[in-house]
């Protein structure tokens, strides 16, 4: 990193810093009133509530429906690994290709797609192929969302914003790993440890469902479009 050449001043002075509370408000307060972004922050919640309550369980996943052996739970792990790669490398070319309001689609329908048919299989190497699936469409959802956030929110408060926008993305996250113990203790009494477990991804491929159904319309190529020339003003 160091040996990059460029320069790294910012344009624009620095002001006197404010307080803290003044800066995370002024983020909020843009945040808001960017109906574009602000639906964004909320879609992303959203998706990292449903999809993360399967994840509070894995471990137990692996072991009780899958039948792994600790080595091959660590393989299982090396999904998500290939996944990034592949979503790294070709997730450009997708976008290229069908443009960002359908990519952002096929992630937004592939994960709970994938959800579903982890929560039916009993097949650790389908398991692994689909958890590999999920961290493609994630990073396919990366690359467009995170430059598109760049390209809307100005300059000098790209760091507010980001935070805040963070905390939407991220704060739903411990939500969900209670949600996902809940499940399973819960239904643990009513039905099968096996089923309870299931459950939870049959819950999230449901949820899924549901924002994939309220972020489509929302995240077309014209409005992404729209959203971008709006920022470069």
């Amino acid at each position: 990193m160091g040996a990059i050449s460029g320069s790294f001043r910012s344009d624009k002075p620095t002001s006197e810093r404010q307080n803290f509370k003044v800066e995370m408000k002024e983020g909020v307060s843009w945040l808001w009133r960017n109906k574009f972004l602000r639906d964004l922050a909320i879609i992303l919640g959203c998706f990292n509530l449903y999809s993360s309550i399967p994840n509070a369980i894995a471990i137990f996943y692996a072991q009780e429906v899958l039948h792994t052996s600790v080595f091959i739970f660590a393989v299982l792990g090396t999904a998500a690994a290939v996944g990034g790669i592949l979503g790294g490398m070709l997730g450009p070319k997708v976008a290229k290709q069908l443009g960002d309001g359908k990519s952002l689609a096929l992630a937004l329908a592939g994960i709970p797609i994938a959800t579903l048919i982890l929560g039916l299989t009993s097949s650790w190497q389908i398991a692994w192929i689909l958890f590999a699936a999920e961290t493609f469409c994630s990073m396919l959802w990366n690359l467009i969302t995170v430059s598109l956030r760049q390209s809307i929110i100005p300059g000098d408060l790209l760091g507010r914003v980001n935070s805040v926008y963070r905390m939407f993305a991220w704060g739903t996250i411990p939500i969900a790993t209670l949600l996902g113990g809940a499940i399973v203790s819960i239904g643990a009494h009513f039905y099968s440890r096996e089923i309870a477990l299931r459950s939870t991804f049959i819950i999230a491929f449901v949820l899924g469902i549901v924002l994939f159904a309220f972020a489509a319309p929302r995240l077309t190529s014209a409005k992404i479009a729209a959203a971008r020339e709006a920022g470069a003003k």
